[in-house]
């Protein structure tokens, strides 16, 4: 490759993170990431007690409906519009993966297989459409839809998988939590370590953040009699929201996550 090559190609790549619709992958994307995951459930818990599932479940959709919209119509990532999403689709997530099972009366270890079939089958057609997972070739509306679609099959089946690790094989949320914060160093120990394809760690620890941060989160809602800190799902849910409301200030103020060069698992 010539030099006014590479300097074409670094162009072409800078172009195309700056019109990326998401973030950049650092230590604060990790952070924010955990901590919806584990609004996400607490928020869905608590609306489906107070509301009823019916009820719930519908005002998840329209919120995630109208979050997703406006994600679309933006031209550029903007922190609180791509965060607002992502809060949504836990919440709805949440709500999908427990309409399985206590819905339908889906055991969590199926439903946990199917949404990762279901994962499987989204991620080999996004490739064989785009040839790439990567999320910074995230500026066409199509790898966007596929992005999404793929955010949304993981925080269902990340939440199939910490009830069916706290639930049916009786670990309980705290040690569920544990377990998925030491699976979640996996992937980036094999990325930094052994070579393994950043793209493929990214996703991987991506789906892990969603047990980690819900088990954690319901941890601390549930009852005593149930393992938890009794403190209950709407103040977690609130404290959750707070923190991640400073979290995404933060960003959206600093742009700490915008074409930083920090990037990991690229």
């Amino acid at each position: 490759m010539t030099t006014d090559q590479l300097r074409q190609a670094v162009a072409s790549t800078s172009v195309r993170h700056a019109l990326s619709k998401v973030p950049e992958v650092t230590v604060y994307f990790w952070i924010t990431k955990v901590l919806t995951t584990g609004m996400g459930e607490a928020a869905s818990d608590y609306l489906s007690h107070r509301l009823g599932p019916i009820i719930a479940v519908g005002l998840g959709g329209v919120g995630l409906a109208a979050s997703l919209a406006l994600q679309f119509f933006v031209r550029r990532y903007a922190a609180w519009i791509y965060w607002t999403a992502i809060v949504m689709v836990s919440v709805f997530g949440t709500m999908a993966a427990d309409v399985l099972h206590v819905g339908l009366g889906i055991p969590y270890v199926v439903s946990t297989t199917i949404f990762a079939v279901t994962l499987a089958v989204v991620f080999a057609i996004w490739y064989a459409t785009e040839r790439t997972l990567s999320i910074h070739s995230i500026y066409t509306w199509r790898r966007e839809a596929f992005y999404w679609v793929t955010v949304m099959t993981t925080f269902a089946l990340g939440t199939a998988a910490g009830d069916m690790t706290a639930m049916t094989m009786g670990w309980g949320f705290f040690a569920s939590g544990v377990l998925f914060a030491v699976v979640i160093a996996v992937p980036a120990v094999a990325h930094w370590k052994f070579g393994l394809n950043a793209i493929a760690a990214f996703w991987l620890a991506y789906i892990v953040t969603r047990p980690l941060g819900a088990s954690f989160a319901d941890w601390m809602a549930v009852p005593h009699s149930r393992g938890g800190l009794g403190l209950g799902f709407g103040p977690v849910s609130l404290g959750w929201t707070i923190v991640i409301l400073g979290f995404v200030a933060y960003l959206a103020i600093s742009r700490k996550d915008v074409d930083s060069g920090e990037s990991q698992f690229v």
